[in-house]
């Protein structure tokens, strides 16, 4: 019998394997980058490295005069040293929009970034050419001489009670879906509304939804272990309304015969295959645009943001909710809650009663 390989292995492995594709792509000294950090990073951050850097050396051999006839694969300690800092002033132009092609149709597309995603991908060169200047690749670091792009704090989007109540109630009736989406509801909808329970009620992240297992479930102590993304492992508690969704979804799920490889899984597809990250998104975003239209940003991740505003709110307690999300620094949770803290500072001085002064 073939031993079965965890999905968080078998993921990191795809990931490795796209990571190695991509270096044969990038300048040596990036594969000697990589190397340097893989004791401390996870290979999903390596592999947004390696994109970010695909995207720099293909903007500067196609942009620059110097580098036409180089290959990134190619470039050397002397090319490096050409590279300046207005190549980077004008890379960071070219990502607010650019066309891409897809690998596999060759079609053309459009990819616009906002601010986190350039600050993303100039941090990265950053990395690189830090790496380079320690190791006397380089003279300095030019890539710190470009001003990074300030950052607009957005405010914390989330469902509210009654647009999670309109939420819940098409998935259990199929409301507002097309006449294709309830048919194939009728077949997932114990399922879906599993899933969307367990985001509101524990504030888990899509990529621990999907790599829960069947022995990951402690139904009678309405708990659960996760993976978190260093790979530590959490247990979480549910509410008695996830647990009990939970529950009817256990009863039709190990009725289902897995696709061989997929037997551990805990959330199955139409194919009884694991359910995928993308396949989940896009359900979430299908219920979501029912009960809240105007929100069309809604996503795994703002209905774990909805768990952490209301649990916030109900606790006052900052700690608290930095550990049930799985935040290792509690400065994270902090940022992403500190306009209800200062919602809470202003409520508190308003409900301040002071001795008027007395007229003479």
């Amino acid at each position: 019998m073939a031993v079965q390989t965890s999905y968080r292995t078998q993921t990191d492995i795809q990931r490795l394997e796209k990571l190695r594709k991509l270096e044969k792509e990038l300048p040596i000294v990036c594969t000697d980058f990589f190397r340097s950090i893989a004791q401390t990073t996870s290979t999903l951050t390596r592999l947004a490295y390696a994109y970010d850097f695909r995207l720099f050396f293909q903007f500067l051999c196609r942009e620059n005069p110097l580098f036409a006839d180089c290959e990134p694969r190619f470039m050397t300690e002397e090319d490096f040293a050409k590279v300046k800092m207005r190549d980077i002033d004008l890379f960071q132009d070219y990502l607010s929009q650019y066309y891409v092609s897809d690998e596999e149709t060759g079609e053309s597309h459009v990819v616009q970034n906002h601010e986190l995603g350039i600050m993303r991908k100039l941090c990265s060169l950053r990395s690189l050419f830090e790496y380079m200047f320690k190791n006397g690749i380089v003279e300095a670091n030019i890539a710190t001489l470009v001003s990074l792009p300030k950052v607009h704090e957005k405010p914390i989007l989330r469902l509210e009670v009654d647009e999670m109540q309109k939420m819940l109630d098409a998935v259990y009736s199929g409301d507002g879906l097309s006449e294709h989406q309830k048919k194939v509801s009728e077949n997932t909808k114990k399922r879906d509304l599993a899933i969307i329970l367990l985001f509101l009620g524990t504030g888990i992240r899509v990529s621990e939804c999907v790599g829960i297992n069947l022995d990951d479930i402690d139904m009678e102590n309405k708990a659960f272990v996760v993976t978190r993304k260093g790979g530590d492992q959490s247990m979480l508690y549910m509410p008695d309304s996830v647990a009990e969704a939970l529950e009817g979804y256990l009863d039709d799920r190990l009725k289902i015969t897995p696709v061989d490889g997929h037997e551990d899984a805990l959330f199955l597809s139409l194919q009884r295959k694991r359910i995928t990250q993308r396949a989940v998104q896009n359900l979430v975003k299908k219920y979501a645009l029912i009960a809240a239209p105007l929100k069309k940003r809604i996503s795994p991740h703002k209905l774990r943001s909805t768990f952490g505003t209301n649990l916030y709110e109900e606790t006052g307690d900052i700690y608290l909710v930095a550990d049930v999300l799985g935040h290792t620094d509690v400065n994270t949770t902090r940022k992403h809650y500190a306009a209800m803290t200062d919602q809470h500072k202003r409520e508190a001085a308003r409900r301040i009663i002071l001795p008027t002064k007395k007229e003479e």
